[in-house]
């Protein structure tokens, strides 16, 4: 370093990485050099004097958190890190580094010791430091309180001072009324800017002055003893002062319309204020803290959150003062002003503090403090009366003491004053205008708002006083205000005793109706006022509704009484808003409401209801009721949350109730009414069992599911179908996976009692009564062998009394039997051996009678349908509304979109879709068609789609039960005939639901006038005769139910009800694919030989890939390729109508082969198109093809049968049975 020139070392401060860089200038190549072991701290500023540097740094949050820690009462006093505000405005935690030649003291350690590397000036810690100067050989420290502290070389008197030692830093007496706000530091010399009287800058000067001229000894130079004010003050406004070795500048705004004027006088009215506020907190606020007995713990907690609050406050503005100073240093644009950037750090700190002091106000603080703190008050009364600027000597220390703490509000006001200054200075249309005067009346509304809280503190206060004792102490709360009360009689109750007294107390957040020595609490938010009126008889009359009471308070006169309602609506509607505080800006939005709203949402503890009794509802009200969406919560646990209405569980919800003996919760997810379980919902009980249904009163009710334990568990088992009152009646499927039994039958009391089939996993299978959960009475029992017992029994499986036990050989015995199946039989009776042609005759007989002493299948889940039915609004089946139903649907279907929305569950693209479109009813005017035919089919596709539309929830409830039934265990071969005949009353009875709701809808078997002429006569498939639509009418043209609802039901059923067909048809399927698989082992040449198709239909040629090819006598699998393939699709296809046609498309393909061959037109006999027909069965391979033609049969529309498909079907038929008696020569 050179110590010759000041200006040959320049520094650098990095904030981002805490770098500090030095470098050599003058010479050729500048080359920057980290200053020697510095980093990591965030430099705010750095200066260099000829032999030294300082820097000013910010303390780091860690240091701070360390020192929060410290437990005593004056923590409070010190500010943490309060984020948006220290972002925003300069920091007041701040260290001082300072390193080089300290010969001079210039580096302020005490010492005159050189350091290489920056070293902290302690003495400087909590001095709160802004801005620092270095100067030739000392240095200088302005801090946030407008003082300076200086310390190296004194031999001019440059340091403002003559204090020793100087090797440490001490005040500048540079002003004693007024604080300075800039410094600037020459080689030999200081300055500094001060505040004045008229908000002026005064430019102070403190150094070495030039001799006088004709001075003989020009080396013989002086210095001031203090700091001298300059003339050049006089020059204006001055902004910033700058120092050179000898020079100094000095920068002057020019004062336009007062503008500079008003911006000077808000920065010296900050820094005023901070320096007042720190000595209150320093000189008052501290040595009461530190004092012992401060009264209770409440008392002490509500002072130290006072001087928290006053703390932050006072750390804000000391920013904010120094943000100040900065600005008046930059280009002085009134918007960048930070109390208008950000106004509400200002306003929640005004307002947080003002919460505090009135907080502290009412719980007696003051008078509490009166005892502990009388010496310390007596001996500083004067600085007390100072600080407050109370000048009346005869005024009470505690009234000195509550003045000085409500000082700071009237802060608010000079900040309005000052910004409406400053707001004249601009073109009334101009935004910075509209913006200073906005934030002028802001700043003035929340001083005159936090005025009015004092008040309201100062008269809650007073009425404490004259308050019973016992009360006082439960009531009083810090936070809660005194609106009005009726000790002057004003307000009473309606019908009171004669001699008792009621006493009505108005709070902020509470009604409070007093009595003798007893009080109750009425909190707002769950508070209704309304006037009643003249024809109710109270003309002054107020109706008070509170969630557990309901009273009528009489006023003395109607002004009382609007005054009182009035009072109550307004304090209502604050507490519902959760604030008294006024917005930040826009005093239009403080407007308050003329009436607080009927719904709300409030939070309320119950102490009376019995139901109820000590339970927490959250959540929405309507007139002193829940009702809405909210939460209830009991104390042991049990919690509800869902829709209320007028008070009750009403909607959806879900309930939980704990079972501390298992440890577990009864866990309830459905719907409610009036306060109890009721419709559709899922109750997991804490045992494990589940149960899926419906419920009414608690109880279940309808249509259910309930399982039992799990598959590792003791008793697993499942049980659905109609449940009365919590019990079981009615039809229902009980299936006990342990044992392997599955009941089909009646129940009543929860137990089996009526008809019923029990079918086992080894293939037994009864059907008969059943009394008290046994086998009792009649019945009849299969075994797999087909072994047949028909007769009496008295318990599960144990045959006693009459009856006819038939082998399979067709063998019997007639008589008396006695014992359990499988475990030996007692027989008294006759053995029959019928001849072969009574045998032949009887079997049939046998198994025609299955199914006699099974339910009917109309009787099975009555009450599905019967929901269906209630859901649609009828009471009856049929009985009802039309236009009733359609209203129902529209309400479930609405209801169950927003239930959706309202789960984590989102429905997806196409149901959405598929529910807008159902709110579309199909309209129908004029004759019935095939296009409205088509319309309605189209809407039950649709409808059956969505489990949220009735009809959709019917079907995905009848294809849940079928499943359950013939599913595992039900897939038993003996069923297939109860299974289809379940499938035709499903349609019978959904075809009576969808004519109720579209009843232009012609009847089972009517025939549909056509809208368009029929195309030209085709001929018959077979015949040569035209084809009469009458005898062979096509689906669509006839309506059935199987026509509208198979293509929807069907597809759902199918996979259990095939493998039934397949189950049954298994032994005459096995014979069927034998002879398929030998047969088809033979060329195509070959086996059209042996199946006797005449020579004229044999293909000659075929084309493969658009090639012709010769059939050879070794071709194979070619001949009739495609009508093989059509059939195959039989497979593919659910409906007996889709299986028609595939196979009407098969012959057509066969038909279309041999024209292609013969070149000529020609009409089939039936003796020849078997042949040809047969040959395609058997290339196609259909391994089910029994199952598939007995599944057409049973299920296909009867008008069909006498047609063309019928024909045809016939002939598939035919063939499956041929198939099976061919033989292979």
């Amino acid at each position: 370093m050179d110590s010759k020139k000041r200006s040959s070392t320049e520094a650098e401060g990095s904030k981002e990485r805490g770098l500090v860089h030095v470098w050599q200038a003058g010479s050729n190549s500048v080359a920057p050099e980290r200053l020697p072991g510095w980093g990591g701290k965030a430099v705010l500023q750095a200066a260099l004097g000829v032999k030294h540097g300082v820097l000013l740094t910010e303390v780091s949050p860690r240091l701070l958190r360390k020192a929060a820690r410290v437990k005593t009462r004056t923590v409070v006093l010190t500010p943490t890190y309060s984020g948006e505000a220290d972002a925003l405005l300069p920091s007041l935690r701040t260290e001082v580094w300072t390193w080089g030649k300290g010969k001079e003291g210039q580096l302020g350690h005490g010492d005159v010791l050189p350091r290489l590397q920056p070293l902290c000036v302690k003495c400087l810690d909590g001095k709160e430091v802004i801005y620092l100067e270095a100067g030739g050989y000392h240095s200088l420290a302005l801090t946030a309180k407008s003082q300076v502290y200086s310390w190296g070389s004194n031999t001019f008197g440059q340091l403002g001072h003559y204090d020793f030692p100087t090797t440490v830093p001490r005040l500048a007496k540079v002003n004693s009324e007024n604080g300075v706000w800039s410094v600037a530091a020459g080689q030999y010399y200081s300055l500094f800017l001060v505040d004045t009287e008229d908000f002026q800058p005064g430019l102070y000067y403190s150094g070495r002055q030039d001799p006088a001229e004709g001075d003989n000894l020009p080396e013989n130079h002086s210095g001031t003893k203090t700091p001298v004010l300059l003339s050049c003050s006089k020059l204006g406004y001055i902004s910033r002062v700058t120092a050179g070795k000898d020079r100094y500048l000095a920068l002057v705004d020019k004062n336009v319309m007062g503008y500079i004027a008003s911006l000077h006088e808000l920065a010296t009215t900050e820094r005023r204020f901070y320096s007042k506020l720190s000595d209150i907190k320093s000189q008052i606020l501290r040595p009461l803290l530190s004092l012992e007995n401060l009264g209770t713990a409440s008392t002490v907690q509500l002072l130290q959150e006072v001087a928290s609050r006053f703390s932050k406050l006072c750390y804000l503005i000391g920013q904010h003062g120094a943000s100040l100073s900065n600005f008046l240093h930059g280009i002085k644009e009134a918007r960048s002003l930070v109390i208008l950037k950000h106004a509400s750090l200002f306003l929640d700190s005004y307002t947080e503090y003002c919460t505090s002091i009135t907080n502290f106000l009412v719980m007696g603080g003051f008078q509490l403090l009166a005892k502990p703190a009388i010496d310390f008050l007596n001996k500083n009364q004067e600085l007390l009366q100072d600080l407050s600027e109370v000048n009346d000597e005869n005024t009470q220390l505690m009234e000195i003491l509550n003045t000085l703490f409500f000082l700071p509000i009237r802060r608010l006001h000079n900040y309005a004053k000052v910004l409406l200054k400053l707001a004249t200075c601009f073109e009334v249309t101009s935004p910075d205008y509209q913006k200073l005067q906005d934030s002028s009346s802001c700043y003035e509304s929340l001083a005159l708002h936090l005025g009015r809280r004092r008040k309201e503190a100062e008269y809650t206060l007073g009425f404490w006083k004259t308050f019973p004792g016992k009360m006082t102490d439960s009531l009083r709360k810090p936070e809660r205000r005194l609106l009005c009360e009726s000790s002057n009689r004003a307000l009473s109750l309606q019908h009171a005793g004669r001699f008792s007294v009621n006493w009505f107390i108005l709070f902020n957040d509470a009604l409070v109706h007093a009595q003798f020595s007893t009080h109750h609490v009425f909190p707002l938010a769950t508070l209704w006022a309304e006037p009643l009126s003249e024809e109710a008889g109270g003309v002054n009359g107020l109706k008070i509704t509170t969630p557990e009471e309901q009273f009528t308070l009489v006023s003395s006169t109607p002004q009382e009484k609007t005054k009182w309602l009035r009072a109550i609506s307004q304090a209502v509607d604050q507490a519902l808003r959760g604030t008294s505080d006024l917005p930040p800006y826009g005093s239009g939005s403080g407007i308050q409401r003329q009436e607080p709203p009927i719904s709300r949402s409030a939070k309320y503890t119950f102490y009376k209801d019995p139901r109820l009794k000590d339970a927490t509802y959250d959540g929405r009200w309507l007139s002193g009721k829940p009702h809405g969406r909210g939460v209830l919560k009991w104390p042991d646990g049990k919690m509800y949350s869902g829709l209320f209405r007028n008070g009750l569980e009403d909607g959806y919800g879900e309930y939980r109730i704990p079972n501390k003996a298992l440890n577990k919760e009864d866990h309830y997810v459905g719907h409610w009414k009036e306060g109890k379980m009721c419709g559709q919902g899922v109750y997991s009980y804490a045992s494990g069992e589940v149960f899926e249904g419906c419920f009414q009163d608690n109880m279940r009710h309808g249509h259910g599911l309930l399982r039992s334990g799990k598959l590792t568990s003791s008793s697993p088992s499942m049980f659905i179908g109609q449940w009365v009152m919590d019990k079981k009646a009615g039809y229902g499927v009980f299936d006990d996976i342990t044992r392997g039994e599955k009941y089909m039958g009646m129940w009543q009391d929860d137990v089996c009692q009526g008809n019923g089939v029990v079918v086992t996993q080894f293939g037994l299978y009864y059907e008969g009564n059943f009394h008290l959960n046994k086998m009792m009475g009649n019945g009849v029992l299969l075994s797999e062998d087909d072994t047949i017992y028909e007769g009496e029994f008295s318990d599960d499986w144990t045959l006693s009394g009459k009856g006819t036990l038939t082998m399979p050989n067709g063998d019997y015995i007639e008589g008396y039997f006695s014992g359990e199946w499988g475990s030996g039989i007692k027989i008294t009776g006759t053995y029959f051996k019928p001849s072969l042609y009574e045998s032949d005759k009887d079997r049939p007989k046998v198994f025609r009678k299955l199914g006699n002493l099974a339910v009917s299948a109309d009787e099975k889940w009555k009450a599905v349908f019967d929901e269906c039915w209630h859901q649609l609004g009828c009471e009856n089946p049929g009985q009802g509304e039309v236009w009733k139903a359609w209203d129902n649907i529209a309400v479930a279907l609405t209801t169950s979109r927003r239930q959706h929305r309202d789960s984590p569950e989102t429905l997806s693209r196409s149901q959405t879709q598929t529910l807008e479109s159902l709110e579309f009813i199909p309209q129908h005017v004029g004759a019935f068609s095939v296009e409205k035919y088509d319309d309605i089919k189209k809407y039950l596709i649709k409808a059956c789609d969505t489990p949220l539309h009735p009809l959709g929830r019917l079907v995905e409830t009848l294809v849940a039960v079928y499943r359950m039934t013939y599913v595992g265990v039900g897939a038993n071969r003996r069923l297939l005939q109860e299974a289809v005949k379940e499938i035709k009353s499903y349609l019978k009875r959904i075809f009576q639901l969808v004519r109720f709701l579209f009843p232009e809808l012609p009847e089972e078997g009517s025939t549909i006038p056509l809208s368009a002429p029929l195309p030209t006569e085709r001929k018959s498939f077979c015949t040569g005769k035209s084809d009469s639509r009458s005898e062979s009418p096509e689906p669509g043209y006839v309506v059935t139910s199987s026509g509208l609802l198979l293509p929807v039901l069907l597809p759902r059923l199918y996979p259990p009800l095939f493998m039934l067909y397949a189950l049954d048809n298994d032994r005459e399927e096995d014979i069927y694919w034998e002879c398929v698989l030998r047969l088809n082992k033979q060329p195509d040449i070959a086996l059209l030989g042996f199946l006797g198709v005449q020579r004229k239909f044999w293909p000659a040629t075929l084309s493969i890939l658009g090639e012709s090819k010769k059939v050879l006598p070794t071709t194979k699998d070619a001949c009739f390729a495609s009508a093989v393939e059509c059939l195959q699709q039989i497979s593919t296809t659910f409906t007996p109508s889709d299986k028609l046609k595939v196979i009407q498309q098969t012959f057509e393909e066969i038909s279309q082969s041999v024209l292609a061959s013969l070149q000529e037109d020609f009409l089939w006999s039936m003796d020849d198109l078997f042949p040809v027909f047969l040959y395609v069965v058997l290339r196609a391979r259909i391994r089910n093809l029994g199952s598939e033609v007995h599944l057409i049969e049973d299920l296909m529309d009867p008008y069909l049968q006498h047609g063309e498909q019928g024909i045809m079907f016939t002939t598939l038929k035919a063939c499956y049975y041929q198939i099976q008696r061919e033989k292979l020569n």
